[in-house]
């Protein structure tokens, strides 16, 4: 078994990437390829292959030395439980761009034990954190 995490995304792994969260996916539904494009264009991605076949992917808005936010993290269904989001997100927490960061954060809705063990707890400022959440943005 071949494991490995690269950076780039080849045309299979974009459609495979593309096809999840645009379709199954609870947080981009509906998101549009050009839209997809560009946001993987402009953040560090975490293409989990197997024998040359996609079996997770995250990407990272980053700064490189202040700030991170880690969004549309998967695994492809057929390949869950058997580690490989534990080794994604290792390769991410370890990756070298994303050392030193005052603040490294990620939205979840069912995935908080996974992340706990790698450091992530809820903000310690709550009050202090705002946002514009547009959930339906890509559904037409």
């Amino acid at each position: 078994m071949a494991i490995k995490i690269k950076h780039t995304l080849n045309a299979q792994d974009f459609s495979a990437v593309f096809r999840f969260l645009s379709e199954r996916s609870y947080w981009s539904k509906g998101i549009s390829k050009k839209c997809l494009r560009f946001a993987c264009d402009n953040s560090l991605c975490f293409v989990l292959t197997e024998n040359n076949t996609l079996r997770a992917f995250a990407r990272v808005v980053t700064d490189q030395a202040t700030f991170a936010n880690l969004l549309d993290v998967f695994v492809l269904e057929e390949y869950r439980g058997l580690s490989y989001g534990k080794q994604l997100i290792t390769a991410v927490m370890t990756d070298a761009r994303l050392q030193g960061l005052r603040r490294f954060t990620l939205a979840t809705k069912d995935a908080h034990d996974l992340y706990q063990k790698y450091d992530f707890s809820e903000p310690v400022f709550p009050e202090g954190m705002m946002e514009i959440y547009k959930p339906n943005i890509y559904i037409e």
